[in-house]
């Protein structure tokens, strides 16, 4: 009995749609105070005096401080594979002295409701005085810039004090650009967006008897918070308890800790009440993390008949005024700089670069749309250079199947793929004869500029290397199976997936078989739900811990009847051997509790598909319709096709939004512009075009199963793939996104601004 590749329909779904799914904004702990932010009202400054005292004085209001009124208030802890740890990098709860971003966190108020807690934050006093802001990453790295952390030492040769990290990836090749009969050039603009989750970021922590806090959180990683907050305030792991209730939507921006919640728990222990902070959604668009914002240079050596023999990818990224997760993001653009083709030579190198933005965090992709966006460009430059049709200049590229496994000039080790066969099934179904057919029908005759552009990716998958997650799987009295993990749900169907895994390794019904997470209690160890990890690590360690206890099972039979363990036989959920037979619940019965646990550790996958665009231009008003977009996706074995269908028609909406709409652009006092949604374009279920998504299937060889991350590709795939249809329509070499109707307009005239 299997249900790997089944639609089984989402166990989620019904509690969300009636209603029934609790967040952290549902729950209801008696004596719950509620809290608001007072927050920096310019981007850079030399914070003079924060005064409460007034909002003291608004009725409901428990309480008011600044960092002044609180000395013992802990910093955050160091982020997860950031720079060196420096303490003059340190990132205060509440700004103390100076504040980097508009928006960060100065004091804080506590009341009864919500409502009066905003009442008092009106009635705190601040005196900013303001210093030059640093929107980007050159400017941060202008010789004249100030230093957003002056205390920092920097020795002569360390590079500039707003650097924040610098990396290479693969050995430069100058000499083979030097030498190289065809070489193109280009900049790139990947913008700053927000990650706009329809759930905002959400604590609740409530103190315990002795000192310990139960907190609950719209979180990625439950056990990641855990110790971060355990370390913060001088607690033992077992002392703080995480529990992650039903979350609405994360795309990386939960999977750290921030300011709010320090301050939350702080004031839970001085308080010895429970706390509450629901931010909303003017905080997210003003304070909360953004995804993206790299400024790239990129060069690509050729031979004369396509031939790629170099690629340079150099990489500033304004990671914002706090080394957060950002920091690292640019890392994993550099190792997957190559793409999916067999350059002998790549270089990358990365700055991440301190700017008065909020701090960027991982979003969506991470890295990796930035990475294909870079690549994917300047392939279709290369193509109009050489005047080849820009297919076949990938086809003479792509890594071949009986390359794998195949160690990348940056140092990634690519496990198993057939890219070329993707690429053809997603030409084949865009039709892409036909629409260059037209195409060249319209500019002989007239109509709108019709243009095809396509976008081959690989991506990483499972985390960062050498992480692993925990798998339990417990048989109960009753024949029901208990199936833990610590992965952390976010919206991705892990309660029905889950279950199919555990169902299928035992071979039994899937309505037997009920799923745990999002609790420190209940699950001992996780990583959590980040970079495409669910299914191939949490999932593959489901997989162990069940062929872990059909094992400890046999062996039990085994020493019931006397009997060599390899006479055992075992089919769903029965042992057998000649004339004995027993279920695993009367084993339990007989022999007392059956639980075993795994921690699996599989090096990282890479899915890879291929994204082919068809866009049509309104010549009046320069508006991008997107005719028809078309995804070849490859995962490995897919458990859940119709979870992952909706995974990758989510992925592609973000994915559209970045290429068509999106920009956190900042004013000239580097204040963000946007403060609500009608500021901020977002597409809508208006928006989608047609898709049609397809799959080619190549099994992860280090997997129990088979399986490859999903849930990311849409983003990787769908801004190439449509920038290379709208510059082929317009016969332009680039347009940086988003391609609002001013901007190609522009490109398709000639003006300048």
């Amino acid at each position: 009995m299997t249900y790997i590749g089944s639609r089984v329909p989402r166990r989620e779904d019904h509690d969300l749609l009636t209603g029934r799914a609790v967040t952290v904004a549902d729950l209801r702990e008696p004596g719950t105070v509620e809290v608001a932010f007072a927050r920096s009202p310019v981007a850079h400054g030399r914070l003079r005096e924060a005064r409460v005292s007034a909002a003291r004085e608004v009725p409901g209001v428990v309480g008011a401080w600044s960092a002044a009124d609180l000395p013992d208030l802990p910093a955050l802890p160091a982020p997860p594979d950031g720079p060196r740890r420096e303490a003059a990098l340190d990132r205060p709860a509440l700004a103390r002295g100076i504040v980097r971003y508009a928006g960060e966190p100065i004091a804080v108020v506590a009341a009864e409701r919500r409502a009066q807690a905003e009442d008092g934050v009106e009635r705190i006093g601040l005196e900013v005085d303001p210093l030059p802001p640093l929107t980007d990453a050159a400017q941060a790295l202008d010789d004249d810039a100030p230093w957003l952390f002056p205390d920092r030492d920097r020795r002569p040769g360390d590079g500039h004090a707003n650097l924040a990290r610098e990396e290479d990836f693969g050995e430069p090749a100058d000499d083979v650009f030097a030498g190289a009969p065809v070489v193109v050039e280009a900049e790139y603009r990947q913008q700053l967006l927000l990650p706009t989750s329809l759930e905002a970021r959400a604590v609740l922590v409530r103190p315990e008897t002795g000192g310990g806090l139960t907190v609950w959180a719209s979180h990625q990683a439950q056990h990641r918070l855990r110790a971060d907050l355990a370390g913060t305030f001088g607690l033992e792991p077992d002392e703080v308890r995480v529990v992650v209730p039903s979350v609405g939507g994360a795309f990386g921006a939960k999977s750290q800790i921030y300011p709010e919640y320090v301050v939350v728990a702080y004031l839970a222990r001085l308080l010895d009440r429970p706390v509450r902070w629901v931010e909303d959604r003017n905080e997210a668009m003003l304070a909360a993390t953004r995804g993206r914002g790299q400024r790239q240079r990129v060069r690509l050596a050729a031979d004369t008949d396509g031939t790629f023999l170099a690629y340079e990818l150099k990489i500033d990224a304004g990671v914002g005024a706090y080394p957060h997760s950002g920091a690292f993001v640019p890392a994993m653009t550099a190792a997957m700089s190559g793409g999916p083709y067999r350059t002998p030579r790549v270089h990358a190198h990365l700055r991440s670069v301190l700017t008065t933005t909020a701090p960027t965090a991982a979003y969506r992709g991470a890295g990796r749309p930035e990475a294909a966006y870079a690549i994917e460009r300047t392939v279709d430059l290369m193509a109009r250079r050489l005047g080849m049709d820009p297919a076949e200049l990938r086809r003479r590229n792509l890594l071949r199947p009986d390359q794998f496994p195949y160690r990348t000039p940056t140092g990634r080790l690519y496990d198993s793929g057939d890219y070329a066969r993707a690429l053809d099934l997603a030409l084949d179904v865009a039709g892409y004869a036909d629409v260059r057919a037209e195409q060249a029908r319209r500019r002989a005759g007239g109509g709108p500029p019709l243009g095809i552009g396509m976008a081959v990716y690989v991506e990483r998958s499972g985390g960062a290397p050498d992480t692993d997650e925990y798998g339990s799987v417990e048989v109960c009295a009753d024949g029901t199976v208990v199936a833990r993990c610590g992965s952390t749900p976010t919206g991705q169907g892990h309660l029905t997936s889950f279950a199919q895994v555990v169902a299928s390794a035992l071979g039994l019904g899937i309505e037997r078989v009920r799923v745990i997470e999002g609790d420190t209690r209940e699950v001992p160890y996780g990583v959590g739900s980040f970079g495409s990890r669910s299914m191939q690590v949490g999932g593959g360690a489901l997989w162990r811990s069940a062929e872990s206890l059909i094992a400890e099972a046999r062996e039990r039979f085994a020493d019931i009847w006397g009997i060599d363990v390899s006479h055992v036989d075992y089919h769903e959920g029965t042992l057998i051997a000649g004339e004995w037979s027993t279920t695993l619940e009367d084993l339990v019965g007989r022999t007392g509790p059956l639980r075993t646990e795994e921690r699996f550790r599989p090096p990282q996958a890479f899915p890879f598909g291929a994204y082919v665009a068809v866009v049509e231009i309104d010549p009046e008003l320069g508006t991008v319709g997107v005719r028809r977009l078309v995804a070849v996706d490859d995962y490995g074995v897919v458990v859940n096709p119709m979870i992952v269908e909706g995974q990758g028609q989510g992925s592609i909406a973000q994915g559209l939004g970045q290429v068509l709409y999106e920009d956190a652009l900042h004013d000239a006092d580097g204040t963000p512009f946007a403060r609500t949604l009608l500021d901020y374009l977002l597409p809508t279920a208006a928006d989608m075009p047609p898709l049609t998504l397809e799959e080619t299937r190549t099994p992860n060889p280090n997997g129990p199963f088979g399986a490859k991350g999903a849930g990311e590709a849409g983003c990787i795939g769908t801004p190439p793939a449509v920038v290379n249809a709208v510059c082929d329509a317009l016969d332009v070499d680039h347009i940086d996104m988003p391609l609002t109707p001013e901007a190609v307009w522009r490109a398709m005239t000639g003006a300048t601004a």
